[in-house]
């Protein structure tokens, strides 16, 4: 498939980007600058698409734009190797699997509240209860 010379519009349809995405990518420097047709508008190449693609199929994946222009850069680089690559990957899947960790803590913390309430018929809600602040905590003496 080639695509060459498409303006934002048309881009942002194939590639499934916000035009408003598409423009900030290009902003921080994460896509590379298009160049301009002679009435001054953006003109896209087949790299760009490809750019694109790749920069919305790691975010996807939950990579940061950090770790993205990253992958990026490795890419593109002659002299890159798979490890580099596999580092930033590596250290990516260690953060979703903290995040992993901390989501199952607050599924229990949640189910145990669901729990109290399915066995609480008073008015009183023990997950209201949970929270709301406590007395001390209201009581703190101010900043300063």
């Amino acid at each position: 498939m080639s695509i060459t010379n498409y303006g934002i519009g048309k881009v942002s349809r194939h590639t499934g980007c916000k035009v408003e995405t598409i423009r900030y990518y290009e902003s921080i420097g994460l896509l590379d600058d298009p160049g301009r047709t002679a009435g001054g508008h953006r003109s896209y190449s087949a790299q760009h698409i490809a750019q694109l693609n790749f920069i919305r199929r790691g975010r996807e994946l939950g990579f940061s734009l950090q770790e993205v222009s990253e992958l990026l850069g490795l890419a593109g680089q002659d002299g890159k190797t798979c490890a580099q690559v596999r580092d930033v990957t590596a250290a990516h899947l260690a953060d979703v699997r903290g995040k992993i960790r901390d989501l199952s803590q607050m599924a229990a913390a949640l189910e145990d509240m669901v729990a109290q309430c399915d066995q609480n018929a008073s008015p009183s809600c023990p997950i209201i209860e949970s929270l709301s602040p406590t007395q001390e905590a209201l009581d703190l003496p101010p900043k300063g």
